[in-house]
């Protein structure tokens, strides 16, 4: 004979631990990898929920959880909204493989009784729900990870082959701050690759043809042009107010200041080249992963290094290596999957072989390592033109030692 809903509910109870209000706080404070798990339905959910807490709705408890928490020995503690529900939910959880579950007593309701703080879930709009409606479909970003997409604020430096698509698909996403930094103006031979500019918008500025082409796409979108030439006087200024930098300039001594910068603002980048058929992508995350100068303490000498200008690239390469800044900049902002921090993932498009590299640390980098030597920006055009140069300033301390 079934169990019935009081000897099932008795079982958890005898089954299940319960924790009150002040336990949990005292959890969450002290144990930043506990899980708090909000089971409650959407419409509950609209009264708000614990801050810290991850919302998947009972009815989608069983399909969800295992994508969403992999790791089965993580504590969680779950909750409803007045602490029965959570303690039927726990058995299930068990039952799954879950070690360490707990329900919280009294639910929802203890906590905002108590006077704890809790956030208001965002509202979308009706044009929202249906613009972004295949990311609610997805259990990795839902309506609480659309919600930090639309707060994200990305700087794109380059609005040229590279931050051409990387915009695109970050706008299309909801991005909700798009910021683009370049002074250069749109000639015919760039629409081979920069696929925002157009025929009628040569000689437009490239930050205000992107803009155009941006808001056309999706007209929510908060666009900031930067146009100017990013320099050690104004690249601190502007990183500031941005989250995530995705880099996709053409020139060594912006990739450097760009570098450098993220570094000394503890900025995560993602970082982007090409070079006729070959790209290449990489995620820094200060403190976490080696920074460029890690990978390539000084320049190549410029005869070494020419221009896509001078050496060309292949147009569509351009978007296959942006599309993975983007993926990369999506994923940083959602908190999911495995980034590109400490890989460096290389593609050759004749061959269209993809290939990963392994990246470590350099523990005496003079930018990212235990006894930094560079902490502001230094003369990066001399820097780039001669890297074995004697510093004949304090501002450039540091750089023979990269010779």
């Amino acid at each position: 004979m079934p169990l019935s809903s009081r000897d099932l509910l008795d079982q958890a109870r005898a089954e299940i631990p319960e924790v009150d209000v002040s336990q949990l706080r005292d959890t969450i404070q002290r144990e930043p990898q506990h899980v708090v798990l909000d089971i409650r339905e959407a419409d509950e959910v609209a009264q708000g929920l614990i801050p810290e807490a991850l919302h998947i709705p009972r009815g989608f408890l069983e399909f969800r959880v295992e994508t969403m928490l992999p790791d089965r020995t993580r504590p969680i503690t779950i909750y409803c909204a007045g602490g029965v529900r959570s303690l039927l939910a726990a058995i299930t959880l068990r039952a799954m493989g879950y070690r360490d579950v707990r329900s919280l007593k009294g639910g929802f309701g203890a906590w905002k009784d108590q006077g704890l703080p809790f956030r208001m879930p965002r509202s979308m709009t009706a044009e929202q729900k249906e613009r972004y409606s295949r990311h609610f479909l997805l259990d990795e970003v839902g309506e609480e990870g659309q919600a930090k997409l639309l707060d994200a604020k990305v700087l794109l430096i380059g609005a040229g082959g590279l931050g051409a698509p990387v915009a695109y698909y970050l706008a299309a996403a909801g991005v909700g701050t798009i910021g683009l930094v370049d002074f250069d103006r749109v000639e015919r031979s760039n629409l081979q690759r920069q696929i925002f500019h157009s025929e009628d918008r040569i000689g437009m500025l490239k930050t205000e043809s992107a803009a155009i082409a941006l808001k056309a796409l999706n007209p929510e979108v908060n666009v900031i042009e930067h146009n100017v030439h990013l320099e050690g006087g104004n690249a601190a200024a502007i990183f500031e107010q941005y989250d995530i930098i995705a880099n996709g300039c053409d020139n060594f001594p912006t990739r450097y200041l760009a570098n450098d910068m993220a570094v000394f603002l503890g900025k995560p980048m993602v970082d982007g080249g090409i070079f006729r058929f070959e790209g290449q992508v990489t995620t820094m995350i200060p403190g976490q992963s080696p920074c460029y100068r890690c990978r390539y303490p000084q320049p190549p000498p410029p005869a070494e290094a020419p221009s896509c200008a001078e050496a060309g690239v292949l147009g569509v390469l351009p978007g296959l290596v942006g599309t993975v800044q983007a993926t990369e900049v999506i994923k940083l902002v959602l908190g999911v999957g495995e980034s590109l921090s400490g890989r460096l993932l290389h593609v050759d498009a004749l061959s269209m072989e993809f290939r990963e590299f392994r990246l470590r640390r350099d523990p005496e980098c003079p930018v990212c390592g235990e006894h930094p030597s560079i902490t502001e920006p230094i003369d990066y055009e001399g820097f780039c033109i001669n890297p074995n140069l004697v510093a004949p300033s304090a501002q450039l301390v540091g750089l023979a030692s990269l010779g």
